[in-house]
């Protein structure tokens, strides 16, 4: 592997000294095994790292809540106090200023400027915009079998979900490395974003931009600077974990397609989000990610067209829940995103972790195959539920075949050739709760975030194993959840049309109409009914697709050699895939010289 080691836990680990002594450690793809293993991280005090941005929140009531110039100033003038070179760099989405120190620095080097924010009353919090590092390390061996879907001891009985939800028209938020091409993934995704901010770090040749394909995690030793006690971070080279398609395939792989895994949700769709790359991924990054998977508007970034009503992070840090993460969860679900996070691989109280101790999300901790609790899994009374994590090692044995098998590739540096792979981790045991979480909805719209919750912990049954410090509501199943959430098919009838005119410019750009749908329950039918009126010579000229509210496209009609006028008919679409609430559009495109008209109108039939 070009010499870049692969390890099979599921972790990461960036730890930044506080003030007072405070120890912080951020963790994307949770943190580290416990002492006992060979590959176990370094200790806090060794694995200290500089950090260059902080995050402050105004109160309302301060000018610089609202004006970016006042904040700018603000920020000069405490910087002139601390003498640091600091500025005003951007505004997350929650509204917080995030403030550039210069250049990297560490924890004492920005003591003064945190101390100048803290003094002043208009500043509701400051806090440092910590890096989060992903080392997540696969195991090569192949693995054909997933005990963690259906075995009776420790699986979360996924298959006897399926007959009452596939997760079809719900799409989950998978905010991570980003998505390298796999073939059992192939046409699964909605359009992402990578939410990646420093161009140093991207390896895309940019910053923010709406292409979330993975580059590539891996560093060679040192990369990353070195750390409070002048060793090199990381201090050996680590490969590339293409971590956020393990996950996506746990989620949502193709089921019943002859090949490889399946997903829990199969039927989901997954929208890739990058926000972890070289060295790891900032808070401020996340936050703003978070924001943008609901629906929220992030500054300097398109609307989200295909807003996600599930969200998974497997990513966090060694401290209380940050304000930063908080503000971004609450609006987040606030707009309905049920969002689900990994409690955690230290062995420790998950109260000492953010984003997992957050209010309003569901913390998730991993178990064994035997049922434990898994020997790395943060625990607590801030848990929530359970879910299938895998070991894959114990101390110096190796047992791939007790790992969660999913979606991978071979690059060990760039992307490669697709593969599976097993893994460890809590960021195994998320996705299995942000699939469930979407069977869920995708059964019963209209449930909010707390109820999906409370449906998954209620459902839950006892760890066939041991848990000590507290495992949540126990194991989750899946079948059970399902069969619990309600939902009825869609009554017959119901017609919804939009009577507006649109001129269709001659051999140009589409255009579009919407239809809003509401009042219905679960998807659409098979034979949703499509009636088009368009007024146009020449008809052969016209290309016609409808579009559902998830930005699936189903092609009506398309160009001919036809010379009869106006398109007045019925058209219908399977669309049984599709949740039948939101706005459909109809797209109509020109696509040849000569011949001019418009839509006149368009219905749906349910």
């Amino acid at each position: 592997m070009n010499g870049l080691r692969r390890t099979a836990t599921c972790a990461a680990v960036v730890t930044v000294t506080l003030l007072g002594g405070l120890t912080t450690t951020a963790v994307a793809a949770p943190a580290a095994p416990p002492a006992a293993d060979p590959q176990a991280q370094p200790t806090a005090t060794g694995n200290a790292r500089p950090y260059d941005r902080l995050i402050v929140g105004y109160k309302a009531t301060a000018a610089e809540a609202g004006s970016d110039d006042a904040a700018a100033a603000d920020a000069k003038s405490k910087g002139d106090k601390a003498g640091k070179a600091l500025k005003l760099d951007r505004r997350l989405a929650t509204g917080a200023a995030v403030v550039d120190l210069g250049g990297p620095t560490t924890a004492a080097g920005a003591a003064k400027a945190i101390e100048e924010f803290r003094a002043d009353p208009d500043v509701a919090y400051v806090e440092p915009d910590l890096l989060m590092q992903p080392l997540a390390d696969p195991d090569d061996t192949e693995y054909a079998k997933q005990w963690d879907l259906f075995e009776a001891t420790a699986g979360m009985n996924v298959p006897g979900a399926w007959t009452g939800s596939t997760g079809a028209g719900v799409t989950v938020a998978v905010i991570d490395t980003g998505y390298v091409a796999h073939s059992d993934l192939a046409g699964k995704t909605v359009p992402g974003y990578d939410f990646v901010s420093d161009a140093a770090r991207a390896r895309d040749g940019g910053g923010r931009d709406s292409d979330p394909s993975d580059n590539g995690d891996w560093m060679k030793r040192g990369d990353c600077g070195v750390d409070s006690l002048g060793q090199p971070v990381p201090s050996a080279d680590q490969g590339s974990s293409w971590h956020g398609t393990h996950v996506a395939g746990t989620i949502a792989a193709a089921t019943n397609n002859g090949k490889g895994v399946a997903g829990i949700a199969y039927d989901a769709r997954i929208q890739p989000i990058r926000v972890l790359a070289q060295c790891g991924g900032s808070t401020s990054d996340i936050a703003d990610a978070i924001v943008w998977a609901s629906g929220g508007a992030v500054s300097g970034v398109p609307a989200n067209p295909t807003p996600a009503k599930v969200v998974n992070m497997s990513l966090g840090g060694r401290s209380a829940c940050s304000a930063t993460y908080q503000n971004a969860i609450d609006t987040a679900v606030g707009r309905g995103t049920t969002v689900v996070v990994a409690a955690g691989n230290s062995n420790a109280d998950i109260s000492g972790f953010t984003p997992a101790s957050c209010n309003n999300v569901v913390a998730v901790a991993a178990s064994s195959r035997e049922g434990n609790r898994a020997f790395y899994s943060n625990f607590g009374t801030k848990v929530d539920i359970t879910a299938p994590g895998g070991e894959t090692r114990r101390g110096t044995v190796s047992t791939p075949e007790n790992g969660i098998l999913s979606t991978l590739n071979t690059g060990a540096t760039t992307p490669g050739g697709e593969t599976y792979a097993p893994y460890q981790g809590t960021s195994m045991a998320a996705p299995h709760i942000a699939g469930l979480a979407a069977l869920v909805v995708a059964k019963n719209g209209s449930l909010t975030p707390a109820r999906v919750e409370a449906l998954i912990k209620d459902n839950a049954r006892p760890l066939a194993g041991t848990c000590t410090g507290g495992c949540g509501a126990g194991l989750a199943d899946a079948a059970k959840t399902v069969a619990a959430a309600g939902g009825t098919t869609p009554p017959a009838g119901g017609t919804f049309q939009n009577t507006t005119d649109v001129q269709i410019p001659d051999n140009g750009a589409a255009v579009t109409s919407s239809i809003t749908v509401s009042g219905r329950t679960g998807n659409a039918p098979s034979a949703l009914k499509v009636g088009v009126d368009v007024k146009h010579t020449y008809r052969g000229d016209l290309v016609i697709d409808l579009i559902a509210p998830d930005g699936s496209s189903y092609r009506l009609k398309g160009s001919a050699d036809d010379s009869a006028d106006n398109v007045t008919t019925t058209f219908t679409v399977n669309a049984s895939s599709e949740v039948a609430n939101g706005t459909w559009k109809l797209r109509v495109q020109d696509v040849a010289a000569a011949d001019t008209g418009y839509l006149d109108s368009w219905s749906l039939v349910f």
